[in-house]
């Protein structure tokens, strides 16, 4: 379609060399946005052609914004894209490249541009990737070549990582039994809570209340108000809406209780890291009966390891020859990766006020009864710690300042996880929470298979509490505790105990 369309553009005197630099659908309002870019200068009477055009292509049932602009790209400009391109597609080539070693000539219809590489980096793949990128930004032909001229002294080539493009698709589902309380519009889909992760006016959610909190303030003019904070649960995750009444429906709003369920239409925006949601209508409605929700696709494992690579890893108990190490018989053949995660706070939940942020992983791969591999960072949780938790980790805000941000970490932490079954000291209450929130942010869906050692332990064991420390007193290992990557090497060689007691894996939480 997107082809067609700019083909019949492109018949128009001042569009021959137009590209379609992006369409985009906002769901909420049903509106696609189309951005075509010329190197000619245009009259309006062309802009209106243009929409016309576009228009044609695009269903009726959605609306059409078309915007136009003229961008004339000079060799300064090019060379600056082409390192940008680089540095995001082409990992390998960024380390030994600079943006002096790029030399941009324009001609007649574009631009040509030399890449000044060292021997064996670099080639028709990397130059060819580089155009069709600088054709989608920019019109004209673009062709470049790699010109070998270093040598490859002491310089390690790390494995190019490839960006994969994928958009998360955001499930609806039909409301059932709609009656209207405020509203006088019937509303027919609901968005799914666990992925209101966007922002956006009327957006509706429905589900049944599991508490209600009346709450006043004062406004502007002195006067002391109503207003109420619900939490709805859809069977996918739970929403804090605030909602202001209004004083015709105000004792309507009033009859309304736990249980009850309801359709919101209002304002979701994203508010320290969270989504903060304001409902401008309140209606009647529920979840379909026997409602499943559907399963969310989840983003392809990275290929290869960006920010935090695996380390292998050798236990001097493992390997000691006068030691016997016996391994159970159902660890064989199961790989587990234990972790443990430090936080910027216990709110585990985004519905419960601003979801806390992550600020270390600690992780171990136990492969056939074995421990193989770490995983270990600190993040950058993006906010400032408070005292107690700087106090209880040892962790300071100069120690994760630096660090990676979870966007950058979670992709490699769920190609480490993946396929996998996950264990945790309280990891299904606790971690598990926490990676599979900000996995899910960037569209990476974790399999929920977990194994948590507080149940194992207490079915196992006769202590008189069950918390980390304790059990690793109880098995004679010291560590250093609250710190993710000592606790999640206890966690670890607690289950491989555990296990050896039980003979048995247990169920999955």
């Amino acid at each position: 379609m997107t082809d067609n369309c700019l083909n019949e553009i492109r018949l128009l005197d001042n569009f021959s060399d137009a590209i379609i630099k992006s369409v985009v659908l906002d769901r909420q309002t049903e509106t696609v946005e189309v951005r075509v870019i010329t190197d000619k200068a245009f009259q309006n009477d062309e802009r209106e052609k243009v929409f016309k055009i576009i228009r044609k292509f695009i269903p009726s049932k959605f609306n059409c914004k078309v915007e136009v602009n003229k961008l004339s790209p000079d060799a300064a400009m090019i060379k600056q894209k082409i390192f940008e391109v680089i540095k995001n597609d082409f990992k390998a080539l960024s380390v030994t490249l600079s943006e002096g070693d790029i030399t941009v000539l324009k001609t007649k219809n574009g631009f040509e541009f030399a890449l000044s590489v060292m021997s064996g980096v670099g080639g028709d793949e990397v130059c060819d990737g580089i155009a069709n990128q600088l054709k989608r930004n920019f019109c004209g032909e673009f062709f470049g070549k790699c010109i070998e001229s270093k040598n490859a002294i002491e310089i390690e080539i790390e494995e190019e990582f490839e960006n994969i493009e994928f958009e998360m698709p955001t499930r609806y589902f039909d409301i059932a039994s709609f009656n209207c309380l405020e509203g006088t519009e019937k509303r027919k889909t609901a968005v799914y809570i666990s992925d209101l992760n966007f922002e956006g006016e009327n957006v509706v959610v429905c589900g049944t209340i599991t508490d209600i909190r009346e709450r006043s303030y004062t406004n502007s003019k002195n006067l002391e108000k109503t207003y109420f904070n619900y939490t709805l649960n859809d069977g996918t995750a739970s929403l804090r809406v605030t909602y202001f009444p209004r004083l015709k429906s105000i004792e309507k709003i009033k009859t309304l209780k736990v249980g009850d369920s309801i359709v919101c239409t209002g304002k979701s925006e994203l508010f320290n890291g969270s989504i903060r949601y304001t409902a401008n209508l309140i209606d009647l409605g529920t979840v379909p009966e026997h409602f499943v929700p559907e399963k969310r696709p989840s983003k392809p494992v990275p290929k290869f390891y960006s920010v935090v690579r695996p380390q292998p890893f050798s236990d001097i108990e493992q390997t000691d020859m006068f030691t016997a190490v016996t391994v159970p018989q159902c660890l064989r053949g199961n790989t587990f990766v234990v972790f443990d995660l430090e936080t910027t706070g216990l709110n585990s939940t985004p519905v419960n006020g601003n979801m806390d942020a992550i600020i270390e992983i600690g992780a171990y791969k136990i492969v056939d009864g074995v421990i193989k591999e770490s995983f270990s960072t600190f993040i950058n949780p993006q906010r400032k710690l408070s005292e107690e938790i700087v106090n209880l980790t040892g962790i300071t805000d100069e120690m994760v300042k630096d660090a990676p941000t979870y966007e950058e970490v979670m992709p490699d932490f769920f190609k480490f996880c993946q396929g996998n079954i996950l264990v945790g000291h309280n990891v299904a209450n606790f971690d598990f929470k926490f990676v599979d929130y900000y996995c899910g942010r960037l569209g990476y869906m974790l399999d929920r298979k977990i194994m948590d050692t507080i149940p194992l332990a207490q079915e196992l064991l006769f202590l008189s509490n069950y918390k980390l420390n304790t059990i690793a007193d109880h098995f004679k290992i010291s560590f250093n505790h609250h710190r993710a990557i000592d606790d999640a090497y206890v966690t670890a060689k607690i289950f491989l105990e555990l296990i050896k007691i039980k003979k048995s894996l247990p169920k999955l939480q």
